[in-house]
C-alpha cells in the first residue's frame, strides 16, 4: 500500500468516526467545514427532490410569469391553477434553490438562478426531457448489472439501436430533432466563441439535425458554403429550414447514414457537434474514418463534445453523461486522450483541445488530416 493510500485510509477512518463528527460540528475552527460538508452530503441525498421542484417550475412556466415583474402568491396561484397553499409551497422551495426571490409587498420575482434559466430556454428543454431519464434510472443497480430492458431513452433516440437507421420516418426522428434544436444555441455559442470558420470555404456538418448549427455558422462566416448530412428524414427538415431562412443558395442537406453511406465530398472542414459521445467505439471509428475519407489532405475536423477529465466538468462528465448514456444504451463519455487516440487512428494529427470559456457546456477538439500516401 502506498503512502498516499495509507494517508487517505487514515482520513477516511477519522471522517467516518461519529465522535470526530460530533467534535467537528461544535469546535469553532472546524464547524464551518463540517456544516459545508454536511450540506453537500444532504444535497446528494435530496438532489432528486430539487430536480422535481425545478421540473415543476418549468412545466408551470413559473419563471415566465415572474419575468414580467413581481407577482403575489394569490395571483400566481390563479394564473397557474394551483391551490394557494401549494403555490406558496412551491415558491418557498424555489426560493431555497435561488430560482425565486421575495420582493416588496409580499410579491415574488426571479432569483439569480431563475433569471439565468429564464434566459436559457435550451436548459428548460433538457429539464423537461429528463423526466424520461429519471424513469430509466429508477433502479440504477439493475441498470449497472444489465438486467433492465431498453427504457424510454433508447426509444427516444432510435438511431442508437443501429439497424436500418436511414429508413427512420419523420415522426420517429421528430422528438429528438426538436430537442437537439432547442439545446443547440448554448453549444453553438461556445463553439463559435472557441473556433472561427472564416478561414474555410466549405463546411460539412455531419449529424447536423435540423440545421440550427449551420444557420448560426453561416451568419458568422458569410463566405462559407455549407452542407448538412443526416438521416434522410432529418435532412428534409434541414432543407425546409434553409429554404425558410433564405439560406438555400448557400446551404444544402444530404440524407444518409454515416455508418453505411459515404459522406459528401468537397468540404475543407467537417464538424461533428454532439455526434460521437452517444455512439460506441466501433460506430465512432466508422464515422471518423468516413470523415477522413471525405476531407482533402490538410482538411480540418472540428469536434464539439462533452468530455471527461477537464477540471470543473467531473460531475457532468463522469456522473451525468456516464449514466445518461448507460440508460440510453449507446455511447460513453471519453477523455481528450481517448478522442486523440481515435482521431489519430482515423488519420488525423495536430490534434488540439482548444481552451473554451465554458467546458461544462462543451469542449472543442480540432485535428488536421494526415496526407494520404500515393
Amino acid at each position: 500500500m502506498s503512502l498516499r493510500d495509507r494517508l487517505l485510509g487514515f482520513r477516511d477512518s477519522v471522517l467516518s468516526n461519529p465522535g470526530f463528527q460530533r467534535f467537528a460540528a461544535v469546535f469553532p475552527l472546524t464547524r464551518p467545514i463540517a456544516r459545508k460538508r454536511a450540506g453537500a452530503l444532504f444535497d446528494l441525498c435530496a438532489g432528486f427532490v430539487y430536480s422535481q421542484i425545478l421540473l415543476a417550475c418549468v412545466r408551470l412556466r413559473l419563471l415566465d410569469q415572474l419575468a414580467a415583474g413581481p407577482i403575489g402568491v394569490a395571483e400566481l396561484a390563479s394564473r397557474l391553477k394551483l391551490p394557494v397553499t401549494s403555490m406558496q409551497l412551491l415558491l418557498d422551495a424555489a426560493m431555497a434553490l435561488e430560482l425565486v426571490q421575495r420582493r416588496s409587498r409580499q410579491r415574488y420575482g426571479l432569483g439569480k438562478l431563475g433569471a439565468e434559466l429564464h434566459g436559457n430556454p435550451s436548459v428548460s428543454a433538457m429539464i423537461e426531457h429528463h423526466a424520461m431519464l429519471y424513469g430509466d434510472l429508477q433502479d440504477p443497480v439493475a441498470l449497472l448489472r444489465g438486467e433492465c430492458s431498453a427504457g424510454r431513452l433508447a426509444g427516444y433516440w432510435p438511431y442508437a439501436k443501429g439497424g436500418a437507421t436511414a429508413e427512420l420516418s419523420s415522426d420517429a426522428v421528430a422528438p429528438y430533432t426538436a430537442l437537439m434544436a432547442a439545446s443547440q444555441p448554448m453549444i453553438t455559442q461556445q463553439l463559435l466563441h472557441t473556433y472561427s470558420f472564416r478561414e474555410h470555404r466549405c463546411l460539412l456538418d455531419v449529424g447536423g439535425g435540423d440545421g440550427a448549427f449551420i444557420a448560426a455558422v453561416a451568419d458568422a462566416a458569410p463566405q462559407l458554403r455549407c452542407v448538412l448530412f443526416d438521416l434522410p428524414a432529418v435532412a428534409a427538415k434541414a432543407d425546409a429550414r434553409f429554404a425558410a431562412s433564405g439560406l438555400a443558395s448557400r446551404a444544402a442537406a444530404v440524407g444518409g447514414s454515416f455508418l453505411t453511406d459515404p459522406l459528401p465530398q468537397g468540404a475543407d472542414v467537417i464538424s461533428l457537434v454532439r455526434v460521437i459521445h452517444d455512439h460506441d467505439d466501433a460506430a465512432a471509428m466508422t464515422l471518423l474514418r468516413a470523415v477522413r475519407a471525405a476531407l482533402p489532405d490538410n482538411g480540418t475536423v472540428v469536434v464539439a463534445e462533452p468530455i471527461t477529465g477537464v477540471r470543473g466538468t467531473e460531475a457532468i462528465g463522469d456522473a451525468y453523461f456516464a449514466f445518461y448514456l448507460l440508460a440510453m444504451g449507446s455511447g460513453k463519455p471519453r477523455t481528450f486522450v481517448q478522442f486523440r487516440q481515435m482521431l489519430e487512428a482515423a488519420g488525423f494529427d495536430g490534434i488540439r483541445l482548444l481552451p473554451g470559456a465554458m467546458p461544462l457546456v462543451t469542449s472543442v477538439i480540432t485535428g488536421r488530416c494526415v496526407p494520404k500516401m500515393c
